[in-house]
């Protein structure tokens, strides 16, 4: 590959796949914001009651692109991710024993820094979870793209067997459409700390039952092995399809759950599957969406100030998903700023927006002064500095 063609190649990846990411980012700050709001009143499962005209507007917005739907699209980006480590690793003349080998470090690493982030800073934490993904579907990456799309069917089906029965079991025992927050008013610090430190194992387990990644990671493997954003061009067409019909199935999906406590009051349990179709159809919108962007890339012919400024962010989805999560506990929980104890929805919207764009300005800052973001730097440092030790390594001898 001559220069030229390299440097068109590294563009439009920083588009096509990292543009998706730096939205990711935003669509996860907007769905965490509201979950701080402890004096506000339950209303529809993760969403607070409404009270004025523009709480609909947000709630609606919210169930119906955001809701079940930003986690889905991390999850493909990582699957996504996880393959073009591989292939890279493959193409550096290691072998798949030594590539397979620094994913799951690096899975582990990820792992770590969510049990830090849990504890220390008590986000919404989700890299635990991807982290125990990762290692759980590794062995699937030099496989064919047949027995990827198997283990996926045969996973989606388990799930959707359990998930909305066990939902509407989870709903009915809590004896309300919503579920209310876990923050209090009252809590101090050191009790924050401890309560974290004691429940952390609890998090990714939950995640996975309750809110399963292991099919969107996949499908994410799937489209990295077909190339399908890098090569965005050359899928052009996939890509729309792929976008139409995840995000159609998506919206279809969150219909039923809009009418709950509007025009339709039906038996918690009944509500419990409802939101558990509603988990399962958000994991279209995470194919969907990331081919989304796709499309977009493709449209995209003169990259300005504010694409590569996203781009920049999705770069560093790391380290600004931590940044983001961090100024949340901050600004809204009762241990620091307690703004989720005198804001409205409408407020932390807010807040979440503008901590996202704080963080759009930033990566573009490192960007220009061609800075990694520090996760990122300490990412790579742990995961590869074994072969930094030993060259010999980095060339897939066999140890």
């Amino acid at each position: 590959m001559d220069i030229q063609r390299e440097t068109q190649t590294s563009k439009k990846r920083a588009i096509s796949l990292d543009l998706p990411r730096g939205w990711m980012l935003l669509l996860i700050v907007l769905a965490h914001a509201p979950l701080f709001l402890y004096n506000a009143e339950p209303g529809v499962m993760s969403r607070p009651e409404n009270i004025t005209f523009i709480d609909t507007i947000v709630n609606t917005f919210g169930e119906l692109f955001i809701d079940n739907r930003a986690r889905p699209l991390f999850a493909v980006l990582f699957g996504y991710g996880l393959m073009m480590i591989f292939e890279k690793q493959i193409l550096r003349g290691n072998s798949q024993k030594a590539a397979l080998k620094t994913i799951r470090r690096r899975c582990w690493y990820l792992i770590l820094f969510g049990i830090i982030f849990a504890v220390v800073i008590g986000g919404q934490d989700i890299l635990m979870a991807y982290g125990i993904a990762g290692l759980l579907t590794a062995w699937l990456l030099p496989r064919n793209n047949k027995a990827l799309i198997k283990v996926t069917i045969f996973i989606t089906l388990i799930i959707l067997l359990y998930l909305p029965l066990l939902w509407g079991v989870f709903l009915k025992e809590m004896g309300s459409y919503g579920f209310g927050v876990e923050v209090t008013p009252d809590i101090g610090y050191l009790q924050f700390f401890i309560e974290a430190a004691l429940s952390f194992p609890i998090i990714p387990i939950f995640i996975h039952f309750l809110f399963p990644v292991l099919p969107s990671v996949l499908i994410g493997m799937w489209a990295g092995k077909k190339h399908l954003l890098v090569n965005s061009q050359q899928h052009h067409k996939t890509l729309k399809k792929i976008a139409v019909i995840g995000i159609m199935t998506s919206i279809i999906g969150a219909f039923p759950l809009l009418m709950i406590d509007k025009v339709w009051w039906p038996s918690l349990q009944t509500a419990g599957i409802i939101w558990g179709l509603h988990i399962i159809t958000g994991m279209a919108a995470g194919i969907g969406y990331a081919a989304l962007f796709g499309v977009i890339a493709n449209y995209i012919k003169n990259p300005g100030w504010l694409t590569y400024s996203l781009a920049a962010l999705g770069k560093r989805s790391l380290t600004f998903f931590i940044f983001n999560e961090a100024l949340l506990v901050i600004l809204l929980s009762p241990v620091f700023f307690d703004l989720g104890g005198t804001l409205d929805n409408i407020g932390v919207t807010i807040i979440a927006i503008a901590i996202w764009i704080v963080a759009v300005v930033l990566a573009a800052v490192l960007e220009k002064l061609c800075m990694n973001g520090p996760l990122e730097s300490a990412m790579r440092y742990l995961a590869y500095q074994k072969y930094k030790e030993n060259p010999e390594k980095q060339k897939g001898v066999k140890y």
